[in-house]
């Protein structure tokens, strides 16, 4: 075998479970979002679930993932505190 013949194929740094991690983010994120507005605690608490299991699926330097995290630990407190000033209900 000679070198210039080979082709190289370098692997991507993105597994197919750190793609499924990004999806489960971004899905949890935009429920937390809409959680502030409609039932916190209905929807807001699965969608936290959601962004903790996809940070442990993603492996080492997961921003979105950490971000999803955040997001919804503030869209929780932030949803309880309109829920409760507006009156609505939080289930």
């Amino acid at each position: 075998m000679n070198a210039e013949g080979e082709i190289l194929h370098e692997r991507s740094g993105r597994g197919s479970s750190e793609t499924v991690a990004g999806f489960l983010s971004a899905v949890a994120i935009f429920v937390s979002l809409v959680g502030i507005a409609w039932h916190p605690l209905r929807l807001i608490l699965p969608s936290l679930a959601v962004a903790l299991i996809a940070s442990g699926m993603g492996a080492g330097k997961g921003r979105l993932q950490l971000a999803a995290v955040l997001i919804c630990t503030g869209c929780l407190f932030l949803g309880l505190t309109v829920a409760v000033a507006t009156s609505h209900a939080l289930w």
